[in-house]
């Protein structure tokens, strides 16, 4: 019980402690990556704003004092926060997802979770949005509003509903296939053996693995933008020349060092029975 008590803790508690990340709360120009698809986060969490004829898409909120630099944002692209329709998020954990509640209720946005995030996205225990879902998505859903379609892949284990967005982005004609990824991270306190609360959480992380390696990418992106190179290739952009969003060798590059991280943890955890990732 005490085992099972504190793996809880330290899995609940993690996106809590990141708080300390000073770039999860620090100001960053919003911008265009490509197309109708923009950054509105802060310099490490992410929130993709999908701009539409018919109002706007949101995916993830960050955490609530983020909220007036999200807005602030928003602004200065010259798009209204009023006009979000659409709310979306990467995984149930508070660092994407605690101010959702706050966002659908200030905008009448109809907010639309994978099945496995509903209940952690509705609770209102602490740190948790307390939202009420408007839609359930599961595996290979899409989202359509404003000529705009994205489509849900379940991509568990970091979360049992974490989900990977990928859309079709229209920049100036060229098409571009953009993947935005839920999470592959192992996070510290993670049991990958012997979870009683998640029994098949390393065989999820295995099909994510897969889910990943089979979209193609043009725009690699992500819900931190430390993932993904965020300032190194802001700084990029500003100078001109191929837009470096466009990665789609980084993509992969990522995604099997990932790969590679889960597997050697997975195979530390199976030699140390009820040790936790680090």
């Amino acid at each position: 019980m005490i085992k099972r008590s504190l793996f809880l803790l330290l899995v609940f508690a993690a996106p809590v402690l990141g708080q300390q990340n000073p770039d999860f709360h620090r100001d960053f120009p919003p911008f265009k990556i490509a197309g109708n698809l923009y950054w509105v986060g802060t310099a490490d969490l992410s929130v993709y704003l999908i701009n539409t004829p018919q109002g706007n898409i949101l995916i993830n909120s960050d955490f609530p004092e983020d909220l007036p630099q999200i807005k602030k944002s928003i602004g200065q692209l010259g798009f209204k926060y009023s006009d979000t329709k659409i709310l979306l998020a990467s995984h149930a954990h508070g660092d994407h997802d605690a101010a959702i509640g706050i966002m659908k209720k200030e905008t009448g946005a109809r907010l639309m979770i994978m099945d496995a995030d509903v209940a952690e996205t509705e609770s209102t225990a602490p740190g948790r949005p307390g939202a009420k879902v408007d839609r359930v998505l599961h595996d290979g859903d899409t989202v359509e509003f404003g000529g705009s379609k994205l489509t849900a892949h379940l991509t568990p284990g970091h979360t049992k509903g974490c989900t990977t967005w990928t859309m079709q982005v229209d920049d100036g004609g060229r098409k571009l296939n953009a993947v935005i990824i839920g999470s592959p991270n192992v996070n510290r306190g993670y049991l990958l053996v012997g979870n009683k609360n998640y029994p098949q959480i390393a065989d999820d992380y295995v099909k994510t693995f897969k889910v990943l390696k089979s979209l193609p990418a043009d725009l690699f992106l992500g819900a931190h933008g430390n993932s993904f190179g965020l300032k190194a290739k802001y700084e990029k952009m500003k100078s001109g020349g191929p837009n470096p969003f466009i990665d789609p060798a980084g993509y992969k590059a990522y995604v099997s060092e990932r790969e590679g991280a889960f597997l050697k943890e997975w195979e530390r955890q199976k030699q140390n029975p009820g040790s936790a990732a680090p």
